[in-house]
């Protein structure tokens, strides 16, 4: 299953799993969007269903070599490798760039995703009642889960370890965002704020040996939180991919048409023109997380100004993110393989 790769191509892959990165971290953008057209989500996939009973014997019997190439490893160790740096680079970039031009962000991944649209419809030829009713039926999931309401943060291990299953599901569901999700959750800046933190403050103290973290109850309380949260994760890939490998050999062409209409229902979730509700309390006093900000519950989505230069910024951009998207599934394309 190995797919030789030069050294260009290693760089491009680590690239889109920054790329792949930053996207799941953005409520409303799915990672998983990234591996559709960037052309590897069915090697990403298949990859990740061979974490199975096969790959556990050879990792107890020492057979580390057969379970490198069985497994994918070079390609989903150079993804993670993206993913990583996207976490601890990109991701913290993308967060001063929503707080300071937040609609050309928006307007960025909204253009994007309209590119992914274009791209993932225009070469798909199996278009029939069937597969027609099917990509209107992901349309309205993804409208209906843009306009749910969030609930209220709960650190339960268990509820937190579902958390993981569902928030990773934006790798792996292309169109559902796993952050978005744990938005309406009510778990987002626990786990990917919070706890985040915690576990960057507590590396920080460790390269320094300096261990009174361990004292601190609150610090040790995120921390297991976060390893749960971790741990439902992983599970969560490995399960979706299982079930997502076997829709794909035997549904192909209906599961993508499901992918392509709750894609394009993501898009309410991505408008650009919208305003941040913030969460309150029975009061009507706004709520803040640990580090003194307003917690988001929501957005109010409006129609935009057309005599507005802002506007017209906003539309120059989602046709870059169009742009980009196109240009990166011109890129696989070139070298394009199939995975069965």
């Amino acid at each position: 299953m190995q797919k030789t790769r030069k050294f260009s191509d290693k760089i491009l892959l680590v690239l889109k799993g920054l790329a792949m990165g930053a996207a799941n971290k953005v409520p409303g953008v799915s990672g998983g969007v990234i591996a559709f057209v960037a052309g590897f989500y069915e090697e990403f996939i298949f990859s990740l269903k061979r974490i199975n009973l096969n790959s556990l014997k050879l990792l107890v019997n020492g057979r580390f070599r057969s379970l490198y190439y069985y497994t994918n490893s070079k390609f989903l160790l150079l993804l993670i490798l993206g993913m990583v740096i996207s976490y601890f680079s990109v991701s913290k970039l993308l967060d001063y760039l929503l707080e300071h031009y937040e609609l050309y962000v928006w307007a960025s991944f909204f253009g994007m995703i309209l590119g992914s649209i274009y791209y993932i419809s225009k070469d798909f030829e199996a278009w029939n009642k069937k597969n027609l009713a099917l990509a209107i039926l992901g349309v309205l999931a993804g409208i209906s889960i843009s306009w749910l309401e969030p609930a209220a943060e709960n650190d339960n291990l268990w509820f937190v370890f579902f958390c993981g299953i569902i928030g990773v599901s934006g790798m792996t569901l292309p169109g559902l965002s796993g952050s978005f999700i744990l938005i309406l959750l009510g778990n987002y800046v626990l786990l990917l704020v919070d706890a985040v933190n915690a576990l960057y403050d507590t590396l920080a103290q460790v390269a320094v040996w300096d261990f009174s973290f361990l004292e601190n109850e609150e610090r040790m309380r995120l921390l297991q939180v976060l390893l749960v949260f971790t741990a439902g994760s992983v599970a969560g890939l490995v399960s979706l991919s299982h079930l997502l490998g076997y829709l794909l050999k035997h549904y192909k062409n209906a599961t993508f048409a499901v992918i392509i209409g709750f894609i394009t229902g993501s898009l309410g979730v991505v408008w650009p023109w919208k305003e941040a509700e913030f969460r309150k309390d029975s009061e009507g006093v706004f709520v803040f997380d640990k580090n003194g900000n307003k917690i988001i519950d929501n957005y109010d989505r409006y129609l935009p100004d057309v005599g507005d230069l802002q506007t017209w910024l906003a539309i120059a951009f989602i046709i870059l993110g169009a742009a980009i998207v196109l240009w990166l599934a011109w890129l696989e394309n070139r070298n394009k393989v199939e995975y069965a």
